[in-house]
């Protein structure tokens, strides 16, 4: 065999063997790092993994919020309003759009006793928001232009006047 050719050889297996091994590491590393996302049906169904770090969602049910008095724990439970609901308990300072009825995400590990201990809470944002350039295109009526929140300040005034002069540009 041509020297050359060989050469070409060799470093061809060797690109092909560190693709393989880069591709075979990040199939391995996504693994670890993914959380299965479980509703709460899923969850008291027993479809959830005992002990592994999961993610569930739901809605915080109305009246089941328990705070501590010792320290930060919340003790709550999530519901898909279809009969499937589950204990949560968290311990830690909790988002500010969580309420009683807001749907919201934990993290954390299911217990054998059904308890879920959540190390992260995540609240979703209200679902009716729209910017004002779909507002304009679904002939919605766009809120009113905010005040100056400094109204004697002249930025504050040249601001809420373009904000004014833009929504009548279109």
């Amino acid at each position: 065999m041509n020297p050359k050719r060989k050469q070409r050889l060799y470093l061809t297996l060797f690109l092909l063997l560190v693709a393989g091994g880069v591709t075979a590491l990040l199939i391995q590393i996504s693994g670890e790092n993914m959380n299965m996302f479980y509703p709460p049906a899923d969850v008291v169904a027993g479809e959830a993994p005992v002990g592994e770090t999961l993610r569930a969602g739901g809605m915080v049910q109305e009246g089941s919020v328990v705070r501590s008095t010792q320290d930060l724990g919340v003790t709550f439970v999530l519901t898909d309003h279809q009969c499937a609901d589950f204990v949560v308990q968290y311990t830690g300072i909790l988002p500010d759009l969580f309420r009683e009825g807001q749907g919201i995400l934990v993290e954390g590990q299911l217990n054998a006793a059904g308890v879920f201990n959540a190390t992260e809470v995540l609240a979703k944002h209200d679902e009716n928001y729209m910017p004002p350039e779909l507002m304009d295109l679904q002939g919605m009526e766009p809120p009113a232009t905010p005040k100056a929140a400094m109204p004697g300040y002249p930025s504050a005034q040249r601001k809420a006047d373009r904000a004014m002069d833009s929504t009548y540009d279109s």
